[in-house]
């Protein structure tokens, strides 16, 4: 005997008001349990084989650079020519370091396999290697979805309300309403993001919202995603935070010690400069995407290669 099973689908239902004839008319929109049961169910269960492909694929690409690096650019006797090279360089490799970080998210969000020790060490370890606290990105990034836009309890992108703006060196020292929109204005908030708004906002847990905190705590080192008791994180997550700088610390010492190998000013151009370049992707691909403003404009083109 057959058996007939029947799927009730919930949709919700909004009214809109057409410009064009000023007439009111309902729109069905699906929920998102309804999506999620239109989507195959092995579409949720990511591979583990194939994500670790895709680590060892970046880790080969960043060595191979690096030993390119290495070998051929120092041969290079005209100045400029090893100077270009050195850029391109830095430039290709801010690509991959780029990917290896979107490596790293996604193990924090655990999509990257079903396991969740594999998902932290995966991402501890290629968040490290990139000067990122893992566990501190992880934990506050987690809020962040969780209070998207929230005027006051999202951890990042919290614009400044009327009283909050003030003048400051990012205004020229002028009232903000009049030099918000100005060009030269833009353009000294645009260099000072890319160059230093990841640092501090890891740092200082600037631009969060006020609610944000586990805490109350005006001292900035309590509110440093580098303090394991900072009121960032709750009394829990302090073991992890303490984790998280230990790998940077890992990462520094290796730094470290090939500069002792082949110079500081060797480390610098083979991972500094690589840094700038994901740092400018971190920055434009998730700050400056939606285009905000005019001058941002000008990243249009680099989204387009930094994806590939």
């Amino acid at each position: 005997m057959a058996t007939t099973t029947t799927t009730t689908t919930q949709t919700t239902v909004k009214s809109r008001k057409t410009v064009a004839t000023g007439k009111t008319k309902q729109v069905e929109f699906p929920d998102i349990q309804t999506i999620r049961d239109a989507i195959p169910k092995d579409c949720f269960v990511p591979s583990t084989a194939r994500s670790l492909s895709y680590v060892a694929r970046d880790l080969i690409l960043a060595s191979a650079l690096v030993y390119l690096a290495v070998t051929f650019i120092p041969t290079i006797e005209n100045p400029i020519a090893r100077y270009s090279a050195w850029m391109v360089y830095g430039w290709a490799q801010g690509l991959v370091c780029t990917g290896i970080w979107i490596l790293a998210h996604e193990a924090g969000h655990g999509s990257f396999s079903v396991h969740p020790r594999l998902n932290d060490f995966v991402g501890w370890a290629l968040h490290s290697s990139l000067g990122v606290p893992y566990f501190s990105w992880k934990f506050s990034h987690h809020r962040h979805h969780r209070f998207t836009s929230h005027m006051e309890k999202d951890m990042v992108f919290v614009p400044a309300t009327k009283q909050d703006r003030k003048a400051g060196i990012h205004t020229l020292f002028l009232d903000p309403e009049i030099v918000e929109d100005a060009p030269i204005v833009n353009l000294i908030q645009l260099i000072a993001h890319q160059l230093a708004g990841w640092q501090m906002y890891m740092m200082f847990n600037i631009s969060s919202g006020k609610d944000s905190k586990q805490r109350t705590e005006k001292s900035w080192l309590r509110q440093s995603h580098f303090e394991p008791t900072s009121a960032v994180f709750r009394p829990s997550e302090a073991l992890y935070i303490a984790l998280a700088d230990l790998g940077l610390f890992l990462v520094g010492c290796g730094l470290y010690y090939a500069s002792t190998l082949v110079g500081w000013a060797m480390v610098g151009w083979l991972y500094f400069v690589p840094y700038m370049w994901w740092n400018h992707w971190l920055i434009a691909m998730y700050v400056f995407l939606k285009f905000p403003r005019p001058i941002d404009k000008i990243f249009w083109p680099m989204h387009f290669v930094a994806s590939c």
